[in-house]
């Protein structure tokens, strides 16, 4: 009867759809695991396929290479320790989100998942079956029960697998961020030792996917709950842990506990690993971005600077003759902080000629907010022209705030490829930006200190589109606006709490008919990183035409 177990966990990123490729990072995990003398290397859930595959995992020809490419690892790996690893199954007419164990040259157990999530971003029920729950596995006479991700989130498995003779649990994960998710877990796992007896060991994957951020931060608990292994967010890993088997059944062997961020940082890293790994696995190198002197512009450039370097980043002016000396100053600056390249493009002319063309058909009519669009969508075509023509994405700078009341034009500060703060609220855009100033990691590409100035932060925000603009002009003080946004769509909340709440009912009234009439603009923005469990896209899914409002009756709001 074997006494000591040496589980090997790789926390590694993978790539959807690039089965070759994750195949070889499993390969190289269990060559690891081999050299340390392992007897078993677990990846994370879905890993041959990446996650989230969403409806390409439905996909005939592309399930079925997935589970060759694992029948393939299986024989690759015949000579060493056992080798877990997620994928998808087939069994009779369903397909299953399954983890499979392989030894000895074959596959030698495949346990399906049974509880599928269906909620958030998650659309599980859509993809796969609902496998049963058996018996665990046996690794070198060890029996082992893997709770496959929300499996583990649920009581039953987890009892039904100690029952049945379990002496340990693996639970393998593909669990995205979100702000306070990583106590959750460890809540969940805690709870699934005390009520099992047994040891647990939860392995999950890390880096960006779309909108979605793996954080890894795998762990292994004794039983009782306690700590014995913390691996790092953010980062790939590979560890070993060491279970003894005792009087009172299995233990692992206490080790390193990795450092684990507060939710500033948290947010932070998130967004230089999301837009990190978005323009890899899409296959850029470069970005640029339109730096305004603003706040928002100067933490995304910043952003984009500790993601890829400075080398790889330009910033370009576009000023109008609305454009204030100081926001001309302080774009300079925040480029010169951070070493990028510095562009000034001034649209004036391009104005001026666009307003001639169209003066014939606006004749008769006062200027608006059309012609402040034209600047803004004049902007957009030159940095999508220069976008083009080097290569390089543009990023989009509008916050969480500004994303929700529809403060941005469509076709002009709205295009790009991607946008790192799309779930930031103004209000924590200002404190992102005193945290960066005070602190560097060595994950970050850019360079240490106040790479932001004091005044950028500190200045009133202004769109500068037409003399003296404030977006107080046009909507309620940020702190304000964050926390009647914060209960209607974070907290999904209604205009009665927003009232209870303190707030003026008028001005949620306003905020929930901007939030309404701008889900059209939400619809074709670029994705952004996901930071909270109620971020703009999968986790909010509202029609683009809604005559809804909360008032009493549930009526339609008067045109």
């Amino acid at each position: 009867m074997a006494e000591r177990f040496r589980l090997t966990l790789a926390q590694l990123n993978p790539t959807v759809g690039d089965l070759p490729g994750n195949a070889a990072r499993a390969r190289a995990a269990w060559d690891e695991g081999r050299a340390a003398g392992a007897d078993l290397v677990a990846l994370p859930e879905m890993f041959i396929t990446g996650y989230n595959p969403q409806d390409l995992v439905m996909k005939p020809a592309f399930h079925q290479a997935a589970i060759a490419a694992i029948g393939a690892l299986a024989r690759d790996c015949a000579d060493g320790p056992a080798l877990a690893i997620g994928g998808p199954a087939l069994d009779g007419v369903g397909l299953y989100n399954a983890y499979y164990v392989l030894q000895g040259g074959r596959i030698t157990a495949r346990v399906l998942k049974h509880h599928l999530p269906n909620e958030t971003v998650f659309d599980e029920q859509r993809l796969f079956a609902s496998g049963q729950v058996n018996g665990p596995y046996s690794v070198g006479g060890v029996r082992i029960g893997s709770p496959v991700c929300e499996d583990g989130w649920h009581p039953d498995v987890a009892e039904t697998l100690a029952e049945t003779g379990a002496e340990m649990l693996l639970v393998p994960n593909g669990s995205p961020h979100y702000r306070e998710k990583m106590a959750l877990r460890q809540n969940h796992m805690v709870a699934r030792v005390v009520e099992t007896g047994l040891p647990l060991a939860y392995v999950n994957m890390v880096g960006g996917q779309d909108d979605q951020v793996f954080d890894g931060g795998s762990f292994v608990l004794n039983p009782g709950g306690a700590l014995a292994l913390q691996l790092p967010m953010f980062e790939e890993a590979v560890a070993q842990v060491d279970f003894e088997r005792g009087e009172a059944g299995w233990h692992a062997v206490p080790g390193a506990l990795a450092h684990l961020p507060d939710d500033l940082e948290q947010d932070y890293n998130a967004m230089v690993l999301a837009l990190r790994d978005y323009l890899r696995k899409a296959g850029f190198g470069r970005v640029l971005l339109g730096l305004s002197g603003g706040v928002d512009s100067a933490i995304v450039a910043t952003i984009a600077v500790d993601a890829l370097g400075a080398g790889n980043v330009r910033c370009v002016m576009l000023p109008s003759e609305y454009t204030s000396e100081a926001s001309l100053g302080d774009a300079r600056a925040v480029a010169e902080n951070l070493g990028c390249r510095y562009d000034t493009v001034p649209i004036s002319a391009g104005r001026a000629a666009i307003t001639d063309t169209l003066a014939p058909l606006f004749e008769g009519l006062a200027p608006d907010i059309t012609e402040e669009n034209i600047q803004s969508r004049l902007r957009g075509l030159l940095l999508m022209a220069l976008s083009n023509k080097f290569g390089e994405m543009l990023l989009t700078t509008g916050n969480k705030s500004e994303v929700a009341v529809g403060y941005a034009t469509i076709y002009g500060d709205m295009a790009g490829g991607y946008n790192p703060i799309k779930d930031l609220y103004k209000t924590r855009v200002f404190d992102i930006c005193r945290w960066r100033n005070a602190h560097h990691r060595s994950w970050m590409r850019g360079p240490e200190g106040g790479v932001i100035p004091e005044q950028v932060i500190d200045k009133p925000p202004s769109a500068e589109l037409r003399a003296d603009q404030k977006d107080s002009d046009s909507l309620p003080d940020y702190p304000v606006l964050d926390a009647i946004l914060h209960i209607l769509v974070d907290q999904d909340g209604s205009i009665a709490d927003c009232v209870a709440a303190g707030h003026d009912a008028a001005d949620a009234r306003r905020v929930e008919h901007l939030l309404y009439i701008s889900e059209y603009k939400r619809f074709q923005a670029a994705p952004g990183t996901r930071l909270s469990d109620r971020a703009f896209w999968l986790d909010r899914r509202y029609p683009i035409v809604n005559r809804w409002r909360d008032r009493p009756g549930g009526g339609a709001e008067e045109s």
